[in-house]
């Protein structure tokens, strides 16, 4: 994490960060991807073929039960269920729920979800980088930028974004499980590969972009909130 204890983000940390990310997907594009995905992918095991055995089921499963739309859908309703309560608690005072929203749980991991999807949304039509599937059919891997075409949205893996986004605020904000939290999120990431949805160097970019929206959305926040 950048996000150090009294609130600030160590900038230093989060430029040397993204120098090594850049260098990752920088390797992962000109050379590494192509020989890490034929190992983490299985060719039976896709977001197109449906497959059978154990791992399979589990790697998509966990696409379909972590993709971005589940997170702002769940995060979501979870913040306005949260407000609706607070403010009949209080005999409909919806001034008071605003103020108790703002300071909720649910609420940070609701903003670090948003602010994933919004930064990876723009990444990838930016970057315009063509899916792993068009390389295994046609050996076509090309960047196309500006394209809204999905086949071309392959950087950053959102489903790793803000799966990350998500997960390393509910470490930071319950740190007694904040090693799991981090694990299901690094599980989640690879599960992309696995499943042939992206690249490595993807599901890098999209855990870098992921955990510094979670970093800045609880510095933001906190400093808001403390005012």
């Amino acid at each position: 994490m950048f996000i150090q204890k009294d609130n600030t983000i160590k900038w230093k940390w989060v430029l040397f960060g993204a120098i090594i990310v850049i260098a990752l997907v920088l390797c992962g594009v000109f050379w590494g991807d192509k020989i890490l995905h034929p190992l983490i992918h299985r060719p039976t095991c896709s977001t197109w073929d449906y497959s059978k055995t154990i791992l399979c089921s589990i790697a998509l499963g966990i696409g379909k039960a972590f993709a971005s739309k589940m997170w702002l859908l769940v995060s979501g309703l979870s913040v306005l269920f949260f407000f609706v309560y607070k403010a009949i608690r209080n005999e409909f005072d919806f001034r008071y729920a605003f103020v108790k929203i703002k300071n909720s749980y649910v609420f940070y991991i609701f903003c670090s979800v948003v602010l994933a999807f919004i930064m990876t949304g723009c990444l990838k039509v930016l970057i315009g980088r063509s899916r792993p599937i068009l390389f295994e059919a046609f050996g076509v891997a090309v960047f196309k930028p500006g394209t809204f075409f999905r086949l071309y949205h392959s950087m950053p893996s959102g489903h790793t974004a803000v799966s990350f986004a998500g997960l390393i605020m509910i470490g930071m904000l319950f740190p007694r499980i904040k090693w799991i939290a981090w694990m299901m999120a690094i599980i989640i990431g690879v599960s992309r590969i696995y499943v042939g949805a992206h690249w490595p160097s993807d599901v890098i970019l999209g855990a870098f972009v992921g955990l510094l929206c979670a970093d800045l959305v609880k510095m933001g926040l906190r400093k808001i909130n403390t005012k």
